[in-house]
């Protein structure tokens, strides 16, 4: 069974060998026929005063990593002590299988939830030696959790959280290919979407290999030669290598890059056909014969075979016997290539399948086989070694057509004789089309990264500055693009905003400096950031040729300004169109309200618009003045139409008050301004309070100037506000008719969107907003700083000035300034910089704060392609297991003193627990616990495995077998003192064996991702 819908796509690589940290040096590695081998690092050796044995030069040669000892535990969500803990194998497999996801441009996150098996093929790298040698295996609850070969899988589906099979598979050296295959007939099966599967080697200690040199399975001169007449064994090798696999429909329709497609699949075990462990030939053969089969090609149609090639005496000549078969079986009759990625790498034995099938997909995607190192002349053991197969000594290009793809096999054999063979194909289309280049994105390109620490961040940015200047094809979209759409957002974020592709690059080498400057908005996301409110301005954003720029730029904006020139038109004798595009016809704004107020409305209501395109969506609105009737329709509360012709109509009816009165902006609180409002009663009032120190002043324009002066006088500052007439004054009267007719037939409607009324100074429900709130808006006390410091005070939230220019944001942000959080505020345009790119300045601010904002929409217009990026720069630090600083040993159950009283046990526990502290930390002043017994032992300084030492301390000392947990059961040393009394006098009464009143037990299936604190707690109530 094959096809579209059957087939299994490679979508995701990763790999790390020594010297090797990606697919790209790995490709590299292949090409030049180089190996990575060498003699195990000194400074790793776990017992370097180890007598010799006569083998330890075999052992100790091999293909071995410089450290295994690094782990980003914060990346991970894992506490220090629970990664001193982990075995290795379990650390290299989470980077791996990371890795593996976002080089399939997938963000992690959107699997969480999903059908995606996680398979590993693993095995103990030897850290359990070290845990003993440290004492650690005595003491350290998380040892179970870091030792367990489960684990590895476990962890790696907790880290995605996906709900699909979760296994580490054992089928010895065969593991990794097993797994592969088991997870391709589960995605064929339709059991889950997706599957990542790998294979992970490490060697803690090189001497757990002997039993391999004893059995004559290493090479004694540290090389491997697959095939060859000097093949004498194998090299162990450390690293390993993840895939992530994916149905091949459902891959092209979600437009991934697809590195090879696995058609078919056979697993089987040689039985009793061969003695253990020597390798079964019939068996390799009826599993190639089955993968032939299941994918449906012909054995002349597999170009290449990346064998098992392990370079022993039987081991080649075992596997080149069942190919053989396999060719009499099918009548093949043209040279086989092959080869095999141990004599690169070495045999990294549960992980070696899973290195030969990332090797031969490269070769697959990239159209060439690769030389094989070290090769001279075939095995003697192998007759007529060229009449049937052919072993390449440098690279070759690997055509490919429609008719005759690029096919490879791909076999591993385990010692106790289970086989995997898989046929690999080059993906569909590769061989004759490549992707069009795409457009470059017009005005500024964002380019946003993040990191889970700052260091990561730059270094991110580092690496992607070095990809991006490596490679000239690169456009700034399909990198700002990718960066979007293929990559998880973590706290800490930057985004540098280029007019190209070199202003980019330079942005990036500004964040990998750690510099803040322009182009580089940088910011850390912290938790929720609250509501998203939008704020509308009333009358003084407006300028000459605002609009004009952004129209040409945002489709977005252009449809909005033309939807609202179209509920406009029936109530102005003016072109909002001529105004937003500067056209000859244009009204000048200096005609007054009649003009400014609907241009500005179209404005607000439009930019309101470009928000919403970019993901941010408003929680709550607040309007200033007139600026509420555009809060209203942005908010869904008033049709366009209906607040077209609110605002039209309005500012018609308030051409009659022109001349009459004016606006004075105040500095100064609103206390102060009515005091000095009471000279002039029924003349002047207050239109308005912005913020703590801004309050507006409305009224008759003569009383305005005596007002002005006085004020001045007194050294406040005062100016005129741009504006003919009196709003929010008593002369608004004159016009209310003429008001509420305009808003006559209004239909307000509810909105999700919390409306906050800056009439009524709170939240509103909004079916009220019909013609009479419409004169109270123009009549009344506009309270636009009590609403914002409501807001900010009990919701906090993030505001933005949705505006030509700012005109409240410097209130706003006044407002913030007295909170012991402020809140961001940001504003959309300004009359120095009108332009798409203006926003997206603003959007960046928001987004680095924690805000989520929709950068997809930017990139839309350049159709841009998804393309490979470096991955996480994994901030590693070191997490070992080694032997403590001598603790002085307990004294001995047959010296014990004399504790025939509570006090005798109490000053043992407290000398007990004093020893603990101070190796723990020599420097720590520890205090005469008689008189801290009260504390419980947590307080005191001891994390969960010093609990479990005193166990031991005490138990050795008294002879008493007392539980691990004996001292979260009783945990002060005054409770476990009375405990140990009275184990050894257990005539006397014994208090209840309970355990303290504790918090609520938390979350059994939430046991990852904690620290100590949480697993003290979980022992505490008897969880672990």
């Amino acid at each position: 069974m094959s096809g579209a819908a059957t087939d299994i796509a490679v979508i995701g690589m990763s790999c790390r060998f020594p010297g090797v940290d990606d697919l790209d040096g790995f490709w590299r590695l292949l090409l030049d026929g180089g190996s990575t081998f060498g003699t195990f690092p000194a400074h790793r050796a776990p017992l370097p005063d180890r007598t010799p044995h006569p083998d330890a030069a075999t052992v100790n040669s091999g293909s071995f990593l410089d450290a295994i000892d690094g782990f980003d535990a914060e990346f991970f969500g894992t506490p220090a002590a629970e990664a001193a803990a982990m075995d290795p194998v379990q650390r290299l497999g989470l980077e791996l299988a990371w890795e593996a996801v976002e080089d399939a441009r997938i963000p992690a996150d959107a699997l969480a939830g999903r059908e995606v098996d996680v398979v590993v093929g693993a095995g103990p790298s030897g850290y359990e030696l070290l845990r003993r040698l440290s004492g650690s295996d005595q003491d350290d609850h998380y040892a179970v959790l870091g030792s367990s070969g489960a684990l590895i899988a476990n962890r790696i589906s907790h880290l995605f959280d996906v709900r699909g099979m979760s296994l580490a598979a054992d089928s010895g050296q065969s593991s990794s290919l097993v797994s592969l295959a088991l997870t391709c007939e589960r995605i064929r099966g339709g059991a889950v979407d997706m599957a990542l599967a790998g294979g992970v080697h490490l060697i803690a200690d090189p001497e757990a290999g002997l039993g391999l040199a004893n059995l004559g399975a290493l090479s004694p001169d540290g090389r491997c030669y697959p095939f060859d007449a000097r093949a004498d064994g194998f090299v162990r090798g450390e690293g390993g290598a993840f895939v992530l696999l994916k149905r091949l429909d459902r891959a092209v329709a979600d437009g991934d890059h697809v590195y090879a497609v696995v058609r078919g699949w056979g697993v089987g075990s040689g039985g009793a056909t061969s003695r253990m462990p020597d390798p079964s030939p019939t068996g390799q053969a009826a599993a190639v014969l089955a993968a032939l089969k299941a994918a449906d090609v012909p054995f002349d149609g597999v170009q290449y075979v990346e064998a098992h090639g392990t370079g022993t005496r039987r081991g080649d000549p075992a596997e080149i016997a069942g190919l053989r078969e396999v060719l009499r079986h099918t009548g093949r009759g043209a040279p086989l290539v092959i080869g095999s990625a141990k004599a690169n790498v070495g045999h990294l034995e549960p992980a070696a399948g899973i290195v030969g099938f990332v090797k031969a997909a490269l070769c697959l995607d990239r159209g060439h086989l690769v030389p094989h190192p070290g090769f001279r002349s075939p095995n003697p053991e192998i007759p007529d070694f060229r009449a049937d197969f052919e072993i390449l000594r440098a690279s070759r290009p690997w055509p490919g057509t429609p008719q005759r793809p690029r096919r490879a096999g791909v076999t591993s054999v385990g010692m106790g004789g289970t086989t995997a063979h898989l046929i690999l194909e080059q993906a569909p289309g590769t061989a004759t089309e490549a992707a069009d280049p795409s457009p470059g994105a017009p005005g500024a390109v964002p380019w946003v990264l993040s990191a889970r620490s700052e260091p990561a961040l730059r270094e991110q940015a580092a690496r992607l500055r070095d990809r991006v200047s490596a490679d000239p094809s690169l456009t700034a979209a399909d990198v700002g693009h990718s960066l979007v759409t293929t990559r998880t957002a973590f706290a800490h974020r930057a985004v540098v905003l280029g007019a190209d592709r070199e202003d980019a690059l330079r942005g990036l080498g500004l964040v990998a400096a750690g510099t803040d400057a322009a182009p580089v908005v940088r910011g850390t996301a912290g938790g929720p950031p609250g509501p998203v409110v939008l704020v509308f301005p009333g009358q003084g954003s407006q300028w000459l040729g605002m609009g004009q720029r952004l129209y040409a730029e945002s489709e977005v904006f252009a449809r909005s300004i033309d939807a609202c020139a179209r509920a406009l038109e029936p109530w102005l004798d003016w072109s909002l169109l001529d105004l937003v595009t500067g056209a000859e016809s244009a009204p000048s704004l200096e005609r007054g309200d009649a003009v400014v107020q609907p241009a500005l409305f179209a404005m607000m209501v439009s930019l309101a618009q470009v928000w919403r395109s970019l993901g941010v969506v408003p929680d709550a609105v607040v309007g200033h003045s007139q600026g509420e009737i555009a809060a209203a329709c942005a908010a869904g509360a008033l049709s366009l139409e209906d607040a077209a012709r609110v605002v039209a109509l309005r500012s018609r009816a308030l051409t009659a008050l022109a001349g009459l009165g004016g606006m004075n902006a105040v500095a100064a609180p609103l206390a102060e301004v009515e005091e000095r409002l009471a000279r002039w009663p029924g003349r002047l009032s207050v239109a308005a309070v912005n913020g703590p120190a801004s309050t507006v002043v409305s009224g008759d324009l003569e009383a305005l100037d005596e007002f002005a002066a006085a004020a001045r006088a007194d050294g406040v500052r005062v100016r005129r506000v741009r504006i003919e007439y009196a709003s929010h004054s008593h002369q608004v009267e004159r016009i209310r008719e003429q008001v509420l007719a305009a808003a006559a037939d209004v239909t307000p409607r509810p909105t999700p969107v919390e409306f906050h009324s800056t009439v009524t100074g709170g939240r509103l429900d909004t079916r009220e907003l019909g013609s009479a709130y419409w004169y109270d808006n123009l009549r009344s006390t506009v309270r636009f700083g009590e609403v914002v410091a409501a807001l900010m005070r009990e919701r906090g939230g993030v505001y933005v000035e949705v505006s030509p220019h700012p005109v409240l944001q410097v209130a706003m942000e006044e407002t913030a300034d007295t909170l012991a959080s402020p809140p961001l505020v940001v504003n959309t345009l300004n009359k120095h910089d009108g332009g798409a790119a203006k926003i997206l300045a603003s959007a960046a601010e928001l987004h680095v704060r924690g805000v989520p904002v929709d950068w997809r929409a930017v990139f839309a217009p350049a159709r841009p392609h998804r393309i490979g990026l470096p991955t996480y720069p994994f901030q590693r630090q070191r997490y070992w297991l080694t032997a403590p600083d001598r603790v002085p040993d307990p004294q001995p159950a047959a010296d014990r003193p004399d504790l025939a009283t509570e006090a005798a046990a109490r000053a043992l526990v407290c000398a007990e627990t004093a020893t603990l502290l101070t190796a723990k930390d020599p420097d720590l002043a520890v205090a005469d616990l008689g008189a801290r017994s009260d504390e419980t032992f947590k307080a005191l300084g001891f994390d969960s495995s010093m609990v479990v030492a005193l166990r031991n301390r005490l138990t050795a000392v008294t002879g008493v077998r007392l539980p691990a947990t004996v001292a979260f059961t009783y945990p002060t040393p005054r409770q476990l003192a009375l405990r140990l009394f009275s184990l050894l006098t257990p005539t006397e009464p014994q208090p209840p064996d309970t355990a303290p009143d504790a918090p609520d037990a938390p979350d059994e299936g939430r046991l990852e991702g904690r620290d100590d604190d949480d697993l003290y707690a979980l022992i505490d109530r008897g969880y672990v």
